[in-house]
């Protein structure tokens, strides 16, 4: 039985999708390639894959729409390839559920440090680092299910969680009280480090407040700490 890790390369150009598939192979690694959404679900339904790398610009089915579809279960990773300077697109991208991004044109180097990054942390926690596994936590009248993602409000209302969402909502629900750095949440969810001007946790804590405050331009449950970061201000409970 194979143990190395299988990526799936996603990508419309072929001399890419060549140029990394034997770049990985090379680095003791299984890669197979598709050249569209179409081919990808069909190499989905016939083998396991550890890792997705997905371009954005994609004939069909585009690498965002592709992105989200897939993150409703979060079952495997996704590092997205974007063109060079489209932030919107990064921006995007995380949002709807990618582990982290490239531009292109990238450095091979590059592209495999970033995939042994987003493994090494699905490795360290299978879901969520810092997360608790089988277990619901209780916070601020809100119920979510680490294993099915499942967050409930007190009168039984659902809201659906993209892999983003989960993983940011995990890393304050593991630390409730205590002060993140945008960094250490960026380390912590997507496992890189932040460059200047980037917005990436902040539109993600924006969107995650739009989900479970009240009233999300005057925040109580997750808050602004200023000069510091974010906090879970409220208290939160394991049970099973």
């Amino acid at each position: 039985m194979t143990t190395e890790p299988h990526i799936l390369i996603v990508d419309d150009h072929r001399e890419i999708r060549d140029a990394v598939s034997r770049y990985l192979e090379r680095n003791g690694y299984r890669a197979t390639t598709a050249r569209d959404a179409h081919e990808m679900d069909e190499k989905l339904r016939a083998g396991r894959f550890d890792l997705i790398v997905l371009d954005v610009m994609m004939p069909g089915e585009d690498g965002i729409s592709v992105c989200r579809r897939l993150s409703a279960d979060g079952s495997i990773p996704i590092l997205m390839l974007t063109a060079l300077g489209e932030e919107t697109d990064r921006i995007i991208g995380l949002e709807v559920g990618a582990d982290d991004y490239l531009p292109k044109p990238f450095n091979p180097r590059e592209l495999l440090a970033r995939i042994k990054a987003i493994l090494r942390r699905v490795d360290r926690a299978p879901r969520v680092a810092g997360a608790p596994s089988g277990h619901r936590l209780r916070f601020a009248g809100w119920m979510l299910d680490t294993d099915t993602r499942r967050l409930t409000a007190a009168d039984g209302r659902e809201e659906v969680l993209t892999t983003a969402d989960f993983r940011l909502l995990t890393a304050l629900l593991a630390r409730p009280r205590f002060v993140l750095s945008r960094d250490q949440l960026l380390d912590i969810t997507s496992g890189r480090s932040a460059h200047v001007f980037d917005r990436t946790i902040d539109n993600q804590i924006s969107r995650l407040r739009r989900k479970i405050e009240r009233d999300p331009s005057a925040p109580e449950i997750i808050v602004t700490v200023r000069g510091g970061g974010y906090s879970l201000a409220a208290d939160v409970e394991q049970g099973s």
